[in-house]
């Protein structure tokens, strides 16, 4: 199969510039980064694409098998960069896209040089000295939820996800990419997401990384931010003034500055 088909991939920037690859998160698919595009466009090659079984990508390369654990996904994203021949690319991850992004700079050093994790969660669930923010109970009903009635959750969980209950027009779109979603394929991402445990592999990361974290969150609160900073060396945390899940949605000014002061340091 054609990697770049299946995944849906787009190309566009500076052909001439450093690459940066954005990666959406659950339930999300590449349209969630056109406010970032613009940003990057002028001097850099971004490549956008969807995770199989997310927006346009070939649902007919689904396997529950291999998505059922995140280096299903982390596999597309370095088969994406083979494919591309890219080299030091710039991964951004959102949410659950940025441990992936972890998985796939382990497995191919030489395509990934440095990584941006927006509003990453290495554990949804909470542990012994550890707060992820849901306790067993919150996951279970979460997924009991998602799995018997997607599109009513997607209609509840949408804006307690966006935030910014001032602007429902952004927590609409986020229900509307949920809800585009395949129920079946959404139900394995979300296992795959909310069960996950990435904190041991954090403490491998050796590329240059920046945290990005907003000031309220509800599926990633501010300690999980304090938590990945620690665990990855030299890593450099910046707290966005912004409300949700998805700062380059509802605060994409502060998002992107932030990103474009990493991406120029480096040059």
């Amino acid at each position: 199969m054609d990697i770049l088909r299946r995944n849906s991939v787009v190309v566009t920037g500076n052909p001439e510039g450093p690459t940066v690859v954005l990666a959406h998160g659950f339930g999300c698919d590449q349209n969630m980064w056109r406010l970032t595009v613009p940003a990057l466009a002028e001097d850099h090659r971004v490549v956008l694409f969807d995770y199989v079984g997310s927006g346009r990508a070939d649902p007919s390369a689904f396997s529950p098998e291999r998505y059922s654990s995140l280096d299903g996904y982390a596999r597309d994203v370095v088969e994406v960069c083979e494919a591309l021949d890219l080299r030091d690319a710039v991964f951004v991850g959102h949410s659950v896209s940025a441990m992936i992004g972890v998985l796939a700079a382990d497995r191919a050093p030489e395509r990934i040089g440095a990584l941006v994790m927006i509003a990453p969660s290495p554990r949804y669930l909470d542990d012994d000295g550890y707060r992820g923010g849901f306790s067993a109970e919150d996951i279970d009903e979460l997924l009991g939820s998602l799995e018997s009635n997607y599109l009513g959750w997607s209609a509840a969980m949408a804006p307690v996800i966006m935030g910014n209950a001032e602007r429902p027009e952004l927590g609409d779109e986020l229900k509307n990419s949920f809800c585009a979603t395949d129920p079946d394929m959404a139900h394995v991402f979300a296992r795959t997401t909310f069960l996950s445990d990435s904190r041991d592999d954090l403490k491998g990361v050796r590329v240059p990384t920046l945290v990005l974290e907003c000031t309220n969150d509800a599926i990633a609160p501010r300690e999980v931010g304090a938590f990945v900073h620690e665990a990855i060396p030299g890593s450099t945390l910046v707290t966005l003034d912004a409300t949700g899940h998805c700062p380059h949605l509802s605060a994409p000014e502060a998002t992107n500055a932030a990103l474009r002061d990493f991406l120029a340091g480096l040059r």
